[in-house]
Formats: structure tokens, C-alpha cells, sequence
């Protein structure tokens, strides 16, 4: 009897580095940006079209999905903005070696974290 074997090996032993991940994200995080401006639309419209529409948008705004929504948005806001600045540090020429590749990684990480929270904080 065929004893059967997997058909790709290394799929089960490797695992995507840090900036890999972070590469992944930054296109996420592009398509929700994309995704938010729609809403963002849709609120200026909402905006425009009245009092009746803006008081409506308001109720619809305290719903905790929409402001869970929009902390999405504000933290895609604040990826993308630090791995944009990742990516001039590339384009100058400087940081290819792992060791500072996953340092600044790490940082990105961080400080969009931060950048979120003083978001929140000061709105």
C-alpha cells in the first residue's frame, strides 16, 4: 500500500519574517484606507444633505460597530503613515540588513499603535 506524503513540506516548517507580515499588512491596511474614504463620503453627504440627515448620522455614528469601524480606519490611517516612512528610509538606501529590518518593523508597529491612541485620545 502507497503510504501518502504531503505535497508541500516546506509549507508546514517555514514561516513568513516579520517584514513579510508587515509588507501583507501595509496592502491591507491600503484596501481599508480605500474602504474609508467611501465612508467618508458618505458622511459629507450626509452632512450636506441636512439637519434631518445629520441628526441621523449622529445616532448612527454612537453605534459601537461604526466607532469600532472607524478606530479601524484611524489605525490603517496610522500604519500605512509609519510604514510610508519606512519606505523613504528604503528609498535613501539605508537599513537593508535583517537585524535593523526588524527593528524598525517593530517600531512601525509601535508607534502606529501610539499614533492611534493620541488619536483617541485628543479627539
Amino acid at each position: 500500500m502507497k503510504q501518502k506524503s504531503p505535497l508541500s513540506p516546506h509549507l508546514e516548517i517555514y514561516t513568513l519574517p516579520l517584514t513579510g507580515l508587515i509588507s501583507i499588512s501595509h496592502r491591507i491596511t491600503g484596501v481599508c484606507l480605500s474602504l474609508g474614504l467611501v465612508l467618508f463620503v458618505c458622511v459629507l453627504t450626509a452632512i450636506a444633505s441636512g439637519a434631518q440627515s445629520f441628526a441621523e448620522l449622529q445616532q448612527t455614528m454612537n453605534m459601537g460597530i461604526v466607532q469600532l469601524i472607524y478606530l479601524g480606519v484611524i489605525y490603517a490611517l496610522s500604519f500605512h503613515l509609519c510604514h510610508g516612512i519606512r519606505h523613504l528610509i528604503w528609498d535613501a538606501g539605508a537599513s537593508f540588513d535583517k537585524a535593523t529590518m526588524d527593528r524598525y518593523a517593530t517600531i512601525e508597529l509601535g508607534a502606529s499603535v501610539v499614533l492611534t491612541l493620541l488619536v483617541l485620545i485628543f479627539y
